[in-house]
């Protein structure tokens, strides 16, 4: 299932009626809403980024120059790599001319989204 699908409320009562226990990503992982917002900002963060990079039209190696990093880096900076700080994913907008404006759109939406989940998953 993609990122933002929900499963219909009758596929779910079938499901936990045969026994299967249905909920969010959140409770798969355990995770408090203090990890799921960092996650989801993460997250909303890479995509901005990528989004951004094919919108200009540049390879992952030529950002990767702009960077001084490499391009595998980039490519874990899109994938949300868990090892990839929020701070090189922020710098990264700003060296290809992101505003504070842009990034702050970009959590933005990511918020809403979140909401949108939450409000499904209840």
């Amino acid at each position: 299932m993609k990122l933002g699908d929900q499963m219909k409320k009758s596929k779910r009562k079938d499901l936990e009626s045969k026994g299967w226990k249905t909920g969010s990503a959140q409770d798969f992982l355990g995770l408090s809403d203090e990890e799921l917002a960092y996650i989801e900002l993460k997250l909303a963060l890479s995509q901005s980024l990528k989004e951004r990079r094919q919108k200009q039209k540049l390879t992952q190696s030529e950002l990767a120059k702009m960077l001084n990093s490499s391009q595998s880096r980039v490519a874990k900076m899109e994938a949300g790599d868990p090892k990839v700080s929020i701070d090189l994913l922020v710098r990264a907008l700003f060296i290809m001319g992101a505003t504070k404006k842009d990034v702050a759109k970009s959590l933005t939406i990511s918020d809403e989204g979140a909401n949108r989940r939450q409000k499904l998953a209840s």
